[in-house]
């Protein structure tokens, strides 16, 4: 795990040196292109996030070398390919603070929280039961719920927010009652950049005896994390916002929850013992990993984990958080531009509107300077309802970005803000 000192105002101080934020970028291919003519400037990391040399380097070694199924053969490649995976699987777990035989690989957070809907809670919960969920949810993490509400009779509550876009703690807490058997919510708003008070909130939750899961999505890519601090019990997130490959991701969960939940796929290597008369299942995680994993993929997730590591999420978080602020004060003194959402802790993410001009026009726009930002609803229709707007554009920024690319996206929407208007 990465050396930290004692969090300090809410965030992990390193005591390593300052890092050269240029020399970091550089080992980015990507960011040295230009589009249409024009130097890239990216700025959807909350989308997918780009990748170093390294993870690259990762992939093609595999598929070079040692490319083979996992845990089917006793030959040489088989044997490499299974312990290149399975390495993946515990540099994860390290990075998470985990025991790796809690940790399921699968495609991503959405994968991962199907699985808790289909396993977990399918099987157990009843009409007049219960779940809860938060205003700034992930369609990921609200449309699954809605599937299990709707085969158990189970209701769905639905957590508001404060005019900051926080949490209001105090309306959560008059939802959890009795009835309420799965709490799940967000790490970190992929629109607003909020940041949840986990512990407070899975603590609270433990104290009614309800299960909670937490979508990770969002910070797992921009802070240290320490799940087995947290307290949850489902903890999913997902590799290509963190510098992996895409279709890469895991869902860590409480051993003793994942041992009585049944297999959401059936296949080969979940198994222990098949006959036509029954199968026996095998011990968690392999349990829920039926068929051929995306082996290289989370190879490259693993190199993408040690290489965040390496570089420190303390040191990732602060530099981060200097983006936002220098983003910030940068766009709200443009005049008509509304930010949605003032958290007093937030992630690096700005999901903006301008008044008079649609999201799609400006990130069109903005595309043709060499600008991009996601625009839309984000997969967050109930929340950009409560604000009252049609859609948004978002500039995500990560630890590679710098303060001259923020400028250049305010001078790019000082200039199609004049087309627009």
């Amino acid at each position: 795990m990465n050396a930290t000192l004692p969090a300090r105002d809410g965030m992990a101080v390193d005591p390593r040196p300052p890092i050269d934020w240029a020399a970091v970028r550089a080992q980015f291919p990507i960011l040295s292109r230009t589009v249409h003519g024009k130097p890239l400037v990216y700025l959807d990391s909350a989308n997918t996030g780009q990748k170093p040399q390294a993870v690259i380097d990762a992939v093609a070694e595999f598929s070079a070398r040692h490319n083979a199924n996992v845990s089917r053969a006793v030959h040489a490649l088989g044997s490499e390919a299974t312990e290149a995976y399975e390495g993946a699987r515990t540099t994860l777990a390290r990075f998470l603070n985990v025991h790796r035989d809690e940790l399921v690989l699968c495609s991503g957070t959405t994968f991962a929280l199907n699985l808790v809907a289909y396993s977990w809670a399918l099987p157990r919960l009843k009409p007049g039961d219960a779940i809860v969920l938060t205003r700034m949810e992930h369609h990921a993490n609200i449309v699954p719920w809605q599937i299990v509400a709707e085969r158990t009779g189970a209701t769905i509550k639905v957590a508001e927010l404060t005019p900051e876009g926080e949490l209001d703690l105090d309306g959560l807490w008059q939802l959890l009652t009795p009835e309420v058997r799965l709490l799940a919510f967000a790490h970190v708003s992929n629109v607003l950049g909020t940041v949840n008070p986990v512990r407070e909130i899975c603590r609270e939750a433990a104290k009614r005896g309800i299960v909670t899961v937490v979508d990770g999505s969002q910070a797992v890519p921009h802070r240290a994390v320490d799940v087995a601090a947290l307290g949850c019990d489902f903890y999913a997130f997902t590799g290509h916002k963190m510098c992996g490959p895409t279709g890469t991701g895991g869902l860590w969960g409480r051993r003793e929850l994942l041992a009585q939940m049944p297999p959401f796929l059936g296949g080969g290597e979940m198994i222990r013992e098949v006959r036509f008369e029954g199968t026996v299942f095998n011990e968690p995680p392999m349990r829920f990993e039926a068929g051929t994993p995306n082996i290289a993929g989370h190879v490259g997730l693993g190199a993408a984990a040690e290489w965040l590591a390496a570089l420190g999420m303390a040191k990732v978080e602060a530099r981060e958080q200097q983006l936002l602020e220098h983003a910030t004060a940068a766009l709200s003194a443009i005049p008509g531009l509304r930010i949605l959402g003032s958290a007093r802790e937030k992630a690096a993410v700005i999901s903006f509107a301008i008044e008079g001009a649609h999201a799609h026009d400006l990130a069109t726009l903005l595309d043709l300077e060499g600008i991009a930002v996601r625009s839309g609803q984000h997969c967050a229709h109930p929340l950009l309802a409560w604000f009252g707007v049609p859609a948004t554009c978002r500039a995500s920024f990560a630890f590679y970005n710098t303060e001259a690319e923020i400028d250049a996206l305010v001078a790019a929407l000082h200039k199609v803000r004049g087309l627009l208007l």
